[in-house]
């Protein structure tokens, strides 16, 4: 049998790695990359378009939004692009730099796990980070 979480243990689960993304005394930070992610537990791959530096709490309490899931606070966070290319995905970084989680990246409105003005990076411009969310899933 599959286990199913309860929306309290979903949120829990949220609000615990809402903390992980807090760990350490640096910025957390979402890089946006060109390509497919690799995955979290591999190295970064793609061309690095833009850093966006969080602000401290990040992301929101667990279940505002729907259980089981933390929203990015604090956007639209601008960045200045690095280099030119399609945003093929984004990789979020805790305080200490160590990777947390990959996910997709779409432009405003296309339901990727962080999304931005545009998907269509131009270097030397500024970029805004519109929106990001994590989801602890049910089973």
């Amino acid at each position: 049998m599959t286990l199913v979480y309860s929306d309290a243990a979903r949120n829990a689960q949220a609000d615990a790695l809402a903390g992980y993304i807090e760990t350490g005394s640096g910025t957390a930070t979402i890089e946006v990359r060109t390509g497919a992610s690799p995955g979290p537990g591999a190295a970064a791959t793609g061309t690095l378009l833009a850093t966006f530096s969080l602000a401290a709490d990040a992301f929101g309490a667990a279940g505002a939004g729907a259980a089981g899931q933390i929203d990015l606070t604090g956007t639209p966070i601008s960045a200045t692009i690095a280099a030119t290319g399609t945003a093929g995905h984004a990789r979020l970084k805790n305080r200490n730099g160590a990777v947390v989680c990959d996910g997709t990246a779409t432009a405003t409105g296309g339901g990727g796990d962080f999304q931005f003005a545009t998907v269509s990076f131009v270097s030397g411009a500024t970029v805004r980070l519109t929106g990001g969310t994590i989801t602890v899933p049910a089973s």
